[in-house]
């Protein structure tokens, strides 16, 4: 248990950033599956539509910093290169 003011503004000011950040992660994932099934039904018009969404919320999640610059890159180009093979 910490002792400090300081201290426990940091436990509480973690806490918040943790929830926020689970609740980011989650949105991504599920956004991402959407995507994904749209791809595996080769479904071109909802892969779009769920691709520029699951791009959108990927690039958010990484300017917030909840995942590194390089995964935020590498999820969008997976994302990319499963709808130019589908839409091909």
């Amino acid at each position: 248990m910490a002792h400090t003011l300081s201290a426990n503004k940091r436990i509480r000011q973690s806490e918040k950033k943790k929830l926020r950040n689970k609740a980011y992660k989650s949105r991504m994932r599920t956004i991402v599956k959407k995507f994904y099934a749209a791809a595996d039904a080769n479904d071109v018009e909802v892969a779009t539509a769920a691709y520029n969404d699951a791009v959108k919320i990927i690039s958010k999640v990484g300017q917030k910093g909840v995942i590194h610059a390089n995964q935020t890159s590498r999820r969008v180009s997976r994302l990319t290169v499963r709808l130019n093979a589908i839409s091909a």
